[in-house]
Parts: structure tokens; sequence; C-alpha cells
């Protein structure tokens, strides 16, 4: 179980050792997790590892999940490919806070099985000296050895001081809370590993390294990022979340139900051959992922009420995601006062909430007659016949005609 979804586990036979070791000393493993706060919300990519985290509870152990508020000052240099704008404490403090409330729906928030410390307890405090002693533990060149680096080193792009300084900071945080484990996405790996090399300087024996997958975005293809715009947020409303899921490629499911899900490596491999094998429909068990994880986030009955929402839009209407020009009717309430309040026409015919269809507005991605809008209302004379086309997701129909009658 708890090796499920995980890429490797370092070094081979180490995480075996210490659970054994956990049940003869009677005592829990201390399982670190940390997040810096450089955004405000987490996504289903971020509880990849919070599940992970969630699991080791379950098994009786301590989750400590450490809030990078001071490594966010500099910024992870993981998977980039060029220095991290630096962010202001006032903007890392309001994450700090949504973050750990967006992380109690996943973890157990018994205080006997769950540890959340800011890594600015002992940063913070640390003096040149310190300092100095820390950057002792390791050399350029191993560094330099870093994927992520070696490139941008190659390519005459710049590496802060700051960024070589990162990894050796989160290895400081596995000496702080004395890390038995520590996980992390196949990005951090350099990272965690460096935390061993830190424990071990300071004499403190070496933790395990738990790599977990980087889960894809709603496109199946790039990581799970805000910035992609492939993304579903744990806070989104639950058919929000339903419908996403729904639009997922289904190349991209199997990996939604390791990563993200408790079902067992035998449940898993069963779908895939009952799906190859046509006893199961791809679109049922991507209803059953997508009704899950509406519930996860929203609770039991919103899942189902999400499930009951789309099948409205799509299933009793006849109405696909992506299905293509789907036709549809204004309205005598659409009116108002000579124009249309458009959010109401996207609520309705596509399916996102009025937040969303604003957001959607705001950033060019609704056309009207293939012409941009760029207001919430819109005049009511001239819209029959025309087409409406609401960005480029297959999640909701990417073109409507609004009939002439």
């Amino acid at each position: 179980m708890l090796t499920k979804g995980c890429v490797e586990s370092l070094p081979a036979g180490a995480l075996a050792a210490k659970l054994e070791a956990a049940r003869r000393e009677e005592r829990q493993l201390r399982v670190k997790l940390g997040v810096d706060p450089t955004a405000p919300d987490i996504h289903l990519g971020h509880t990849v590892v919070l599940t992970k985290l969630r699991q080791f509870q379950d098994a009786g152990h301590r989750a400590v999940l450490i809030i990078g508020d001071y490594t966010a000052r500099i910024g992870d240099p993981s998977g980039v490919s060029k220095t991290r704008p630096r962010l202001s404490p006032e903007a890392i403090e309001i994450n700090t806070r949504t973050y750990q409330e967006q992380a109690w729906k996943v973890l157990d928030q018994d205080p006997e099985k769950l540890e959340v410390r800011r890594n600015s307890e002992w940063l913070a405090p640390l003096k040149l000296e310190d300092i100095f002693k820390l950057m002792s533990t390791t050399t350029v060149a191993r560094m330099l050895e870093r994927d992520d680096f070696e490139k941008r080193f190659r390519a005459g792009q710049p590496i802060s001081m700051l960024e070589f300084l990162y990894p050796l900071l989160q290895g400081f945080d596995s000496v702080a809370v004395k890390a038995d484990v520590e996980l992390g996405g196949t990005d951090q790996k350099f990272n965690m590993l460096m935390g061993r090399t830190v424990q071990e300087y300071y004499g403190e024996p070496a933790q395990v390294v738990l790599t977990n997958e980087i889960l894809p975005g709603t496109d199946g293809v790039q990581r799970m990022s805000k910035s992609v715009g492939n993304y579903i947020g744990v806070t989104e409303p639950p058919d929000e979340i339903f419908g996403k899921v729904m639009s997922l490629p289904d190349s991209a499911m199997m990996t939604y139900f390791q990563l993200l899900t408790t079902r067992s490596e035998a449940e898993i491999e069963d779908l895939k051959r009952g799906i190859v094998n046509g006893t199961l429909h791809p679109r049922d068990q991507k209803a059953a992922l997508a009704r899950e994880l509406a519930a996860r986030f929203g609770g039991a009955e919103a899942g189902a009420a999400a499930e009951r929402h789309f099948n409205e839009l799509f299933r009793d209407k006849k109405l696909d995601a992506g299905a293509g020009l789907v036709e549809c009717r204004l309205e005598p309430g659409d009116n108002e006062s000579g124009s249309v309040y458009l959010p109401k026409l996207l609520e309705r015919w596509f399916g996102l909430t009025r937040s969303e269809a604003r957001r959607r507005i705001k950033q060019g991605g609704v056309s009207i007659a293939d012409r941009p809008v760029d207001s919430e209302t819109v005049a009511f004379d001239g819209l029959a016949g025309v087409t409406i086309k609401a960005g480029k997701s297959t999640r909701y129909h990417g073109l409507i005609r609004i009939a002439t009658d």
C-alpha cells in the first residue's frame, strides 16, 4: 500500500527496514512532506503526495507537513528553466493559510498523527556561520549533476546562488524534524537525496526517499499546472470537478485511478482488462472516478448531485462534452432591457459556473460569431443564429449555435 503509485523507494529495502524497526521499537515513523506556498490554491496534482502521506497516517505513522514559508522566498528550482520570481512575505503568508486549510481535505487532523510546521522556525534564526556549515556539505560539481541545473549551465542560462542553496535548506528541514521518510514527486528526487546527505553530515540517520508519479493535467499530457490551465482545484465546486474529470482522455484515466484513489493494483488491472475486452465501458468508469473525486472534496451528497447535474446537461439531453455544434434556444428571461447577461448563458449551456464564465470572458476565451467578447453583457438583438464558443476545453460543448426561433 505504501509504495503504490511510487516510482522509486531509495535506497532499496530501506523502507521495509525502517518499518520493521518502528514496529520493534513501538514508535511512529516521522514522514515528511514539504510544500512551498507559492500559489493560493492546491490542485489534484498536489494531492498525490498528500494522499500518500495520509496512507502513512492510516498505517499508524506521524505525518510531518512542512509549510515552506521560508524556502518560498527562494522558490524551488526543480523542473524550471529559469530563476523563479521572488514572492513578497505578504503573499507567502496568504498562501500559507490557504494551503493548510486545503490540506485538511486529505490529511487526518488527529494530533497524534499530524504535525504541521513552518520552516521559518529553524531557518530564520540561522546565522552566517550556520550557512557556512550547511554549504560545506556538498560541492558545485554535485549541484551541477542535477538535470535542470546542468541544462541551464550548458545553455548559458543564469543559476543564482540562492537556487544552489535551496536543496540544502530543504535538506536541513529533514534534520530539524528528524525525518525518517520524505515524500515528493519525481522532480524532487535530487532535493530529497540531498536531504540524506545533510542528515548524515549532521549526525542524523538518513531518511528514506519515496518518489511519486506526477499527475498529468486534464489534457492527459503535461503535468497538472495552474499556469498551463489543465488543473482541477480541490476547492472547485463538485460540478466543476466532476465535469473536468469527465473531460480526461481515456489514456489518462487509469493514472488518475492509481494516484488518486484507494483501489488496489489488482482492481486497477481488472478495470484495464474490462475496458480492453469490452466488458466495461470507459465512460462508466470515468463517471465512477469523477463521482469519487467530487465526493472526496465536496461530500458524498455533492458527488451524487454533480453526477446528476452532468447527466442532465449531457446524457439526458443527448449532448456529449466536445460533441461539436449544438443548437440551443434563448429564453424570455434572457432579455434584460435589450441585453443578455452572458455568464448566465454560459452557465446554462456550457455548464460553467458564473465565476468561471466571467474569468473566461476576461481572458478572451469566449467569442460570439468568431469575435472575442470582452463584456459580460451583449445586445439581445442579433443573437439569433450566431454561434458562441467558450474556450478550447473539451469538457463542455466547444460550439453552440443559438436557434433562430
